[in-house]
């Protein structure tokens, strides 16, 4: 299992974080709730929903600078310029339709040394609606075996273009720590008690949206059926390329 220095990021990390602050103050009405259910320190996980491509953002602002993502390697719905980013951060790279079992390592690791691993169960930015998570999620909360914390992003997609005036308000909802998990079984039956889990854990982010965004996790008949044509993964058929990862 891979083992981490901390301190080796931490300067970039640190001036990505006091910038974030700077940003965040000077363009949006940022409102964060339920601070308290945070804990100060790792090892745990935190999911949020995943409807803008900035979204990494809010949550290096709620959390210590020891704290790392799962990215996707190629950026999909965001623009070219915001893939710069994590490599700079250093993320944790996904490549869709490969297993991505070096990234999902690397995490581990990171939550066995202390850190705070955050995961877009989704997969990706292409609704503003909740939908289904991705199977990576519930893998590395039943290997890692620590508490999650849903988070719950609102009004971020109104960030751009960036503006003093008539700033977007931005909340972000911090929800009760909930798990760990664990997964018996093998074959079939542990596939399906993953996906029971991932879905467990996409309603604990619902709970933390309004109703009108928690898409097939709405207690509303007719939201859940309005985000049936969002659900499907565009990248189902996708086989990404592959890259060498290092350690922290």
């Amino acid at each position: 299992m891979p083992q981490y220095n901390f301190p080796k990021r931490a300067p970039v990390r640190l001036l990505f974080k006091s910038l974030i602050y700077l940003a965040l103050g000077i363009f949006t009405k940022l409102e964060i709730n339920g601070k308290q259910n945070q804990p100060k320190k790792g090892p745990y996980i935190l999911v949020a929903n995943h409807f803008s491509f900035a979204d990494p953002v809010v949550l290096i602002r709620i959390t210590p600078w020891k704290t790392n993502f799962i990215a996707g390697a190629v950026a999909g719905f965001a623009p070219a310029w915001a893939a710069l980013f994590p490599k700079l951060w250093g993320a944790f790279w996904v490549h869709r339709g490969t297993g991505s079992r070096d990234a999902l390592k690397l995490a581990e690791g990171w939550l066995k040394s202390g850190g705070v691993l955050n995961i877009f169960p989704e997969g990706g930015a292409w609704a503003q609606v909740l939908r289904p998570p991705r199977p990576g999620v519930a893998y590395i909360a039943t290997r890692s075996k620590v508490s999650i914390i849903p988070v719950g992003i609102v009004g971020l997609e109104n960030l751009f273009p960036l503006r003093i005036i008539n700033r977007p308000v931005i909340k972000i909802n911090i929800g009760e720590p909930f798990g760990p998990f664990e997964v018996k079984g093998r074959g079939r039956e542990r596939r399906e008690r993953l996906d029971e889990i991932g879905h467990a854990i996409m309603e604990k982010i619902a709970e933390q949206l309004p109703e009108d965004f928690r898409g097939r996790y709405s207690d509303d008949p007719a939201i859940r059926e309005a985000a049936k044509p969002f659900e499907a993964y565009p990248w189902d058929d996708a086989v990404e390329g592959q890259v060498t990862f290092q350690k922290e």
